[in-house]
């Protein structure tokens, strides 16, 4: 049975998505990068890479953004190819195997873009297979019946075992494998795993009603964004891959944040993303951040 695809969306209509793919958007010139790789660059990843309704989507079944990390990165560095095949609601199993889009259609590995002569590989992923999208819906509602209080933390943690946190152990022998596949299938690529940037306040109890999450839940949940980037650095570091560090320059720039200062939208954005994803000046500090990596 397939998987749904980016539950958060169902909200916003299909007219919205279509009326975001014509529409345009200003950025600033993301800085030069003359040491990162020029040949073939392939991106891999999920909604956080592929931008879902940042202004033009150029796929809507992967509800890909031309003006996501990855297509900056590429036009920085004048990468000789581009390939950026991810995908909103991606997971690890769809990296290797394959599966569907947000509207449907059925889509190849992801590594199958990946050849011998690539140079550059990036790879963002793991947030779906601990289930994002559900966590965020089930915090929100949850925080109607107790604001000030933890209802998400309780529910996750309910038995004494901390489910989240399982589902972080258990999803890193995942990327393991699709860095594996990717060593395999280019040797001699550069290869960066990147992480996800800050969702919630790096201190204090967030902004509910603004940001439904429940005020004590807003640490347990940092904590969780902050665990799942550890996994994922120390996954890259084990598997000879670099580690592209998004959430430390995203500090400040949550969700709580004013509409010209954040990074990430909101239950209701207010710039063109889908909710709690990043908006396009998230993707271009995404792509700073990738290219700070790439010259270290």
């Amino acid at each position: 049975m397939p998987r749904p695809r980016l539950p958060l969306l169902r909200s916003a209509t299909r007219t919205v998505a279509l009326a975001a793919a014509t529409a345009g958007v200003l950025l600033a010139a993301v800085p030069a990068s003359a040491a990162a790789p020029t040949g073939r660059y392939v991106a891999l990843g999920d909604s956080y890479t592929s931008g879902p309704l940042i202004p033009t989507q150029v796929d809507l079944n992967c509800l890909r953004s031309n003006r996501n990390y990855p297509s900056l990165v590429a036009a920085s560095a004048g990468s000789s190819s581009f390939a950026d095949v991810s995908c909103s609601g991606a997971t690890t199993d769809d990296i290797r195997y394959g599966g569907s889009g947000s509207w449907g259609g059925a889509l190849p590995p992801q590594l199958n873009a990946v050849t011998p002569n690539t140079d550059l590989v990036t790879v963002q992923i793991g947030g779906n297979d601990i289930g994002f999208s559900s966590i965020i819906s089930d915090c929100a509602q949850a925080s109607f019946s107790s604001p000030l209080g933890s209802p998400c933390k309780n529910r996750y943690t309910a038995g004494g075992t901390d489910q989240l946190q399982a589902r972080i152990t258990a999803t890193a022998p995942k990327v393991t494998a699709v860095l594996q596949a990717v060593r395999q299938a280019a040797p001699g690529a550069r290869v960066v795993v990147l992480g996800y940037p800050a969702i919630v306040p790096d201190s204090g109890y967030g902004c509910w009603p603004l940001v439904p999450i429940a005020y004590q839940d807003v640490p347990y949940l940092r904590g969780v964004a902050k665990s799942l980037n550890a996994m994922l650095a120390g996954v890259a570091a084990a598997n000879d891959a670099s580690y592209a560090d998004v959430y430390t320059p995203s500090i400040g720039r949550d969700t709580c944040k004013s509409s010209g200062t954040r990074w990430v939208e909101g239950l209701v954005p207010e710039s063109a993303a889908a909710p709690f994803h990043p908006n396009a000046r998230g993707e271009q500090g995404m792509a700073t951040a990738l290219l700070a990596t790439l010259n270290s």
